[in-house]
Order: C-alpha cells, then sequence, then structure tokens
C-alpha cells in the first residue's frame, strides 16, 4: 500500500471519528441545555394545583382527529377525548375515505346522524362526501370525505372548525385528562404563542379503561420496549433543548396545538407530503421570520399523548422510512430558512444541525459503520481505531439514552418500580448494539425513496390495539 493510500485510510478514520465525536457531542450540549430547562419547568409546577386567575379566560379548542382505517382505535380515542378536563372544546373526526368499518364503528358508538351546516372553505381539500354530529355528545361531529391524505384531512377538520385553537391529535392517542390544561398554557402567559407541542409516550403495556390511561406499565415485546428510550431520548432532550431556544423543527402530528389564523396564514397543512407535521412547524418558523413576526413555538413538556408503537419489524420499517421521507421533505421545502438573516437559533442553530446530522448524516453514518467494520477485517483500520469508533459512536449513545432515563426519573418518574427501571436501563443499553444501526439503515432507504421513489402517500399503519383488551 502506497504512502498515499495510508494517508488517504488515516484522513477518512480521524473524518469518521470526528463526525460521531461532533454528533454526539452537540447532543451533549442539547442534554445540558434541557436538564436546566425542564428544572425550571418542574420548579414552575410546584404553583400548578393553586387557582389561576385567568381560568375564565381559557381559549375554546377544536380537537381535529384524522382517521385512515382505524377502526381498531378509533371509538376508544374519541371516548378519552370527550372527557377531557377543559371548558370548552369540540371534537372533530375526518374520516379520510377509509376502507374499512372506521366511520360505521363511530356511528354505531356515539349514534350519528347527518348534520347539515355552511361548510367555509378556507383551505382546499378533497370533496366532503357528508358531516355527522352525535346525538349524545353534542360537542362531537365526523366529517367523512374523499381519501386525501392526512395533510388534506386536517385542511378539512380546520375549514370545519369553530375555535380559535385547534389541536391535531391522532387517531390511535389517548391523551390525559388534563392534557387540554397544560399544552394551552403557553398561549395564555404568551400572546406570541402560535404552536405547542406535548410530550408523546408509548402505550403499549399500559392499562386502559374507559378511554383513559389508568397504569403505567411497560410492553413485554423488546421492540416496543426500546422504542421507549427512543422517546425519551428525542423528547425530553431533544425538544426541551431546541424548544429552550425557540427553535424546535417539528411538532408530532400525534399532538400539537396550533392557532387558527397562523395556520391559515401560511396555506395549512402542505399536501402530497408525508412529514406534514414537520413541514408546517418549519413553513411557520420560515414564514415569521422572513417578516420579523414575533412568535413562539414551544415544547410542553407535561401534558402527555399516548400512542400505539410498532410491535413488528415490517410495521416499524415502513413507520421510519417515511419519517425520514418526511424530514427530507421538510428541510429540502424550506431551504430559505438555512442561515437567513432574521433566523436567529433556527436558522443557524437548529437547521443545520438537523441538515447535518439527522439528514445528511445518514449517509455518513452508514457509511462510517461500513468502513470501520469491514476495514478493520480487511486489516487497512487498526484495533486502536476501531476501538475509538466504537467509543465515540456506540458508548456516547448509551451515555446519552441512560442520561434520558435518568431525567425521566428526576422529572416525571412515570415508572415507579424498579423491575421497570432496571428494563428500561438494559433497553438503554442494548438499543445501541444492533437496534440504532438498524434504523440507521431505514433511514438510508427512506432518503433513497425521497430522491428516486414516486410521491409519498398516507398509508395504513396496521395497529395492534392489545392495550384496548383491558377496557
Amino acid at each position: 500500500m502506497s504512502p498515499q493510500t495510508t494517508d488517504l485510510l488515516i484522513v477518512i478514520q480521524w473524518g469518521f471519528l470526528f463526525y460521531f465525536a461532533a454528533l454526539n457531542t452537540g447532543y451533549l450540549i442539547l442534554n445540558v441545555v434541557s436538564f436546566f430547562n425542564i428544572r425550571h419547568y418542574m420548579d414552575a409546577q410546584v404553583l400548578s394545583e393553586l387557582p389561576r386567575t385567568y381560568t375564565a379566560f381559557k381559549p375554546p379548542i377544536s380537537i381535529l382527529v384524522p382517521a385512515y382505517n382505524e377502526e381498531a382505535t378509533i371509538t376508544a380515542s374519541v371516548r378519552s377525548l370527550l372527557q377531557l378536563a377543559y371548558d370548552q372544546f369540540e371534537v372533530i373526526v375526518i374520516n379520510d375515505g377509509s376502507k374499512d368499518d372506521t366511520l360505521e364503528a363511530l356511528r354505531r358508538e356515539f349514534q350519528l346522524e347527518p348534520f347539515p351546516e355552511a361548510y367555509w372553505v378556507k383551505l382546499p381539500t378533497q370533496p366532503v362526501r357528508a358531516i355527522w354530529r352525535s346525538r349524545i355528545h353534542p360537542n362531537l361531529r365526523v366529517i367523512d370525505k374523499d381519501n386525501g391524505g392526512k395533510a388534506d384531512a386536517l385542511n378539512a377538520g380546520i375549514n370545519a372548525s369553530r375555535y380559535p385553537l385547534f389541536c391535531a391529535v391522532d387517531a390511535d392517542s389517548v391523551l390525559q385528562r388534563n392534557s387540554l390544561q397544560l399544552i394551552v398554557e403557553p398561549f395564555i402567559e404568551d400572546s406570541r404563542t402560535i404552536a405547542a407541542g406535548g410530550t408523546i409516550r408509548i402505550v403499549n403495556g399500559c392499562t386502559v379503561k374507559e378511554g383513559f390511561l389508568v397504569s403505567v406499565g411497560l410492553p413485554e415485546k423488546w421492540l416496543p420496549l426500546l422504542q421507549i428510550v427512543e422517546y425519551l431520548r428525542a423528547f425530553l432532550f431533544g425538544r426541551m433543548g431546541w424548544s429552550a431556544l425557540n427553535a424546535m423543527l417539528v411538532i408530532s402530528g400525534a399532538f400539537g396545538l396550533f392557532r387558527k389564523t397562523s395556520v391559515i396564514e401560511v396555506g395549512g397543512y402542505r399536501t402530497g407530503t408525508v412529514g406534514e407535521d414537520m413541514e408546517l412547524v418549519v413553513r411557520l418558523h420560515r414564514h415569521h421570520r422572513k417578516r420579523r413576526i414575533p412568535y413562539r413555538i414551544v415544547f410542553v413538556p407535561n401534558p402527555i399523548c399516548w400512542t400505539e408503537a410498532p410491535e413488528s419489524l415490517a410495521v416499524l420499517k415502513a413507520q421510519r422510512v417515511r419519517w425520514q421521507r418526511g424530514l427530507s421533505e421538510s428541510l429540502s421545502m424550506n431551504m430559505g430558512l438555512l442561515f437567513s438573516g432574521n433566523g436567529g437559533w433556527i436558522s443557524w442553530g437548529a437547521f443545520p444541525f438537523t441538515l447535518l446530522f439527522e439528514w445528511f448524516g445518514v449517509f455518513v453514518e452508514l457509511a462510517g459503520y461500513v468502513f470501520m467494520i469491514a476495514g478493520f477485517g480487511l486489516g487497512i483500520v487498526s484495533g486502536q481505531a476501531l476501538f475509538a469508533f466504537a467509543l465515540v459512536s456506540v458508548a456516547l449513545g448509551v451515555l446519552l439514552s441512560v442520561s434520558a432515563l435518568v431525567l425521566e426519573e428526576m422529572s416525571f418518574h412515570l415508572y415507579p418500580r424498579y423491575s421497570d427501571l432496571a428494563r428500561l436501563f438494559l433497553a438503554a443499553v442494548l438499543e445501541n448494539f444492533g437496534y440504532r444501526q438498524m434504523i440507521l439503515y431505514w433511514r438510508f432507504i427512506g432518503m433513497l425513496r425521497w430522491m428516486f421513489g414516486p410521491e409519498g402517500h398516507w398509508g395504513a399503519m396496521p395497529r395492534s390495539a392489545s392495550w384496548q383488551s383491558r377496557l
């Protein structure tokens, strides 16, 4: 091997080491920001049980539930929403051309009847077939429309909504009773707030009765257990950290509250994408930054939405491929936000970080694993270099996962049993040995499908609904 080739291989090794070290250092910095931010938030919650002077001034909320082939979970989800502890709200289920008995299940459970009403089209959507209203719950309506995708369904829900704030909720989700009370607080405290997102937790293994979660548990299967650690890391560190800088790029489509006028002003949810939730948030940032309009987009850790995690590799793969494709669409459609003059932390911090480490980084990470492992097998990468690579790519990953678990225990303490904590600790360690690499490969497939595949669409996501058997 020539000296030039040897030097090139050393440069490549150092490049991968530097990249993985920078990636995990960035996440560690976010962890520190999140730690102080969540401590401040938890201290403020000490007074949350006292009477609030603005209790009577909470704005009414429209809850939008897009549904496509959600027969297994839709009635339990709607029941839980109807029992939320909030003064004035409405629930609008949008049946987006389901091929199963989603609409029939709703008709039976809630005694729906046709409800003729004026339908003001503020955002274009696929044709609406009918609007139904419940005889037993006057604040429940169901929109039956032609299939147009999740974004199109949400836009139809916005058109039909009556209230100034709307909350987008997935059809397989279960909210805690006080979730609306908590997630609306940023809008009451600061008139600049245009969007807020809550925490998403995994319902697999929990006990649900009458549409509400009554006890927290862990799933028996390891696949959803590993996803619990992922969600802790993503929400308690990633979103908590960026929110403190008003630079959060995504509010989960499973649970987010928005100011309706702000969303209509930017054109509503963008159809033809599979990442409509993130794309809307990024576009809201770009719109307000470009026009120098003061605004806030925040993450609120206390309101919790429980959702079902995939329990099979096939369903999990489809989800992660779709998520990566949605990330690609959201960033590529809003490149004007990158390094913009009035962009602040979103343009000079969160957007380039996400672009480098979560979008383009898929290729670098995958190439790093392949080069270092294959290179060691071929004798062109030394054992010391491979050990250093494992230290920055795997060991730091374990540290991040375990620190997320520690922060969860210090703040919300949702898993009180020592046996549950032991299993979560084991999952936080084991996910770095094969699971995260598998997710990385699926993200790579998502990138390829975004680059070369056909336009994405809202497909069916099979649900086991095992937690509903305990109703």
